[in-house]
């Protein structure tokens, strides 16, 4: 039995439904979805030739150009890719721009060879339309909780034990700080707004009375920008202050920043060039705030850092926590003070992480 072509947007989105994006690869790179595969009709080079035809000889040239170019065996090894996209998610869709020639193409082609597809209607422009406009009325009529704390006090692993949460950092592939750059990049800034349309548009369908907690986060995170409604709402929602000791946040640091990142880039570039990366990477991060650090300061915590590096390929890594320890207590920490005291949030609630966690469960205001 086939199925319908679909606009039910908050449906494909909350069951996350594979979708099979025929745009050109170069617009599925400017933006997507999550659980989308690009299985192009054109290539970028076909698609700029049919373009140039288009507008100089209307529709019908364009669409004879578009069969002389995808024919044949190119045509043959498309279909294929398409009828295996199919038979692995049988649930799924096929979408292009607008939904119009370039789906109906592909979903005719593919009938053609004996395999009933669906398409979704209006396409991406649709979808990110919806997504944009889903995510405003929903950041408008929400209620927030901003998760704040020093650096290091292992906010977002409390955000994440948390249902009502939603993890910007993670979205944003990022840990938010001057060193929190991670190996595979950052997605694009349309794809981070998608992904975080839909975490929003997930957490008013599963808990539509409860606050979002957010993690405390400027505009930025790394490259990728927070929505300036969502940001001026967090700037002023309650804040719940998480607190640890010194120690403690060093190594929490001390874990993500040098043992699970040196893994991630071991994991992307091998055993050696990982290394390398690894440091350049904590280098260049330190480099980036030697301004804001002064000379005399970014001169001893550099020196520790390239000593920590060397010792580190020796086997040991434990003299990356005094350059830490330092960097902690005289530049993260005197800035959150700062940033903390001008805030226009009112602080709700302080505590260790367990005493927070406590506090979010059992509050009334989480209905």
């Amino acid at each position: 039995m086939s199925r319908a072509d679909s606009q039910d947007f908050t449906r494909l989105f909350l069951a996350d439904t594979p979708m099979m994006d025929t745009r050109a690869p170069l617009e599925f790179d400017k933006g997507a979805f999550p659980h989308t595969v690009n299985l192009p009709l054109m290539t970028d080079a076909e698609r700029s030739k049919v373009g140039t035809c288009y507008k100089q000889q209307g529709q019908e040239a364009a669409l004879a150009l578009g069969h002389q170019l995808v024919h044949s065996e190119i045509k043959q090894q498309r279909l294929e890719q398409w009828l295996a996209f199919a038979r692995n998610n049988p649930d799924g869709y096929l979408y292009c721009f607008r939904g119009g020639l370039r789906s109906q193409i592909v979903q005719q082609w593919m009938k053609d060879a004996g395999c009933d597809y669906p398409r979704i209607s209006g396409g991406y422009k649709a979808m990110r339309r919806f997504l944009i406009d889903s995510q405003e009325q929903i950041v408008a009529a929400s209620r927030f909780c901003i998760l704040a704390g020093h650096t290091g006090c292992a906010k977002t692993d409390l955000l994440n034990t948390l249902d009502n949460s939603i993890d910007l950092e993670g979205i944003a592939h990022h840990r938010g700080s001057s060193f929190g750059k991670r190996p595979a990049g950052q997605p694009s800034q349309i794809n981070f707004e998608n992904t975080l349309a839909i975490a929003f548009l997930r957490q008013h369908h599963a808990q539509p009375q409860q606050r979002i907690l957010l993690e405390d986060e400027s505009r930025l995170i790394g490259r990728s920008a927070i929505p300036l409604d969502l940001h001026q709402r967090m700037s002023v929602a309650p804040i719940i202050v998480v607190t640890a000791t010194l120690e403690q946040r060093v190594e929490h640091s001390f874990r993500n920043y040098i043992l699970h990142k040196c893994q991630e880039w071991q994991q992307v570039e091998g055993a050696d060039a990982g290394f390398i990366a690894f440091s350049h990477d904590l280098s260049d991060s330190l480099q980036r705030i030697q301004k804001r650090l002064g000379g005399e300061l970014y001169q001893q915590v550099n020196e520790l850092l390239q000593q920590a590096l060397v010792e580190q390929q020796q086997g040991d890594n434990s003299l990356h926590r005094e350059w830490i320890k330092i960097i902690l207590s005289q530049y993260y920490d005197p800035m959150y003070e700062y940033q903390l005291l001008h805030k226009k949030g009112v602080t709700e609630f302080s505590g260790s992480a367990v005493d927070v966690r406590e506090y979010l469960i059992q509050s009334s205001h989480l209905g």
